[in-house]
């Protein structure tokens, strides 16, 4: 059985400025890291409900269930997964954590953008893909990220 530890015992022997990751039992525990997995957990849903919309129709304005544009379905995804985004891809850039592309993981989300206008968005699947609802004509699919012209974003 693990010794019990007094917290403010703790921080008193170690510092505070040290105590940004402790153990408490068997468990670490890191302040920002909860939010992290949880985030992570979100994102993950989130993607296997995109997938799940695979061959609907786009149109235009169309936020689901069963017809998306591209905002639409990253919006309805999300949803799902339990989290609210804003309508629109631009919205949604202004709504999440910005990251780099080294950083990014499957169900960030992946905006492209000409200047500093997002005018396009999908969500991250891994390996360079990412479920999108294209154009009018198209269906929710699984495709290359074809240009170097994008951001990603993390939902918190």
């Amino acid at each position: 059985m693990p010794a019990q530890v007094h917290v403010p015992s703790l921080i008193a022997r170690v510092g505070t400025a040290s105590v940004l990751t402790f153990a408490v039992g068997t468990t670490m525990l890191t302040p920002g890291l909860v939010n992290e997995a949880e985030a992570a957990g979100h994102s993950t849903r989130a993607l296997d409900i995109a997938a799940s919309k695979k061959g609907a129709p786009y149109r235009w304005g169309a936020t689901g269930p069963h017809r998306f544009d591209c905002s639409g379905l990253t919006l309805y995804s999300f949803k799902k997964a339990g989290k609210k985004l804003p309508r629109t891809a631009q919205q949604q850039y202004n709504k999440t954590r910005h990251i780099s592309r080294s950083q990014r993981k499957r169900g960030d989300l992946v905006f492209f953008h000409a200047g500093r206008s997002v005018y396009h968005v999908g969500i991250y699947a891994g390996n360079g893909k990412m479920w999108h609802s294209p154009k009018t004509g198209a269906v929710v699919r699984l495709e290359r990220i074809w240009s170097n012209n994008v951001w990603y974003g993390r939902v918190r």
